[in-house]
């Protein structure tokens, strides 16, 4: 039987993520400085390192939340999209939210290659192409929500914010 809406774990778990998402997008400063000051061989101060390592084990909190968000979605299951959303958007919906979890995976690891192992493509990677997509998705995401809510009228909003 499926839910008609997400569990109150779920409803956290995914703006608990979100939060620690978009700090460790807006916030990223700590470790760009730590990296370009390795990059150029300057010295690193317990400061940099410190800035640097909360970007870090921020990253790794993510990556364990993604865990188990996926845990539950297995175990809980998930709401169905809307009999009002188009087929071609219900798919894209659906790739947006894949790649999604795809990058709660892949910016971690990235990021996590590039700072204790020194892999600088996973560097490269992880700042300036996962990113963009990052963004790229986050914005789809968004968008397709405020869809639902203002043009559609749809509870998906309902369904993660208050629950049905």
């Amino acid at each position: 039987m499926q839910p008609v809406s997400y569990s109150i774990p779920q409803r956290i778990l995914h703006w608990g993520m979100a939060l620690l998402i978009f700090f460790n997008l807006i916030f990223a400063d700590g470790m760009e400085h730590w990296h370009h000051l390795v990059k150029r061989g300057q010295p690193v101060t317990p400061d940099d390192l410190a800035s640097a390592n909360i970007h870090a084990y921020v990253g790794f909190a993510i990556l364990l939340l993604a865990v188990v968000r996926i845990g539950l979605r297995l175990v809980q299951g998930a709401p169905q999209p809307p009999s009002a959303e188009p087929a071609l958007l219900r798919m894209a919906a659906k790739l947006t939210h894949g790649l999604l979890y795809v990058l709660l995976f892949a910016m971690p690891v990235s990021g996590a290659a590039a700072y204790y192992f020194n892999i600088g493509s996973a560097g490269d990677l992880h700042a300036d192409v996962l990113k963009a997509v990052l963004w790229l998705l986050l914005a789809a995401h968004l968008g397709g929500a405020l869809l639902h809510q203002f043009y559609w009228k749809t509870d998906v909003m309902a369904r993660m914010t208050r629950g049905v």
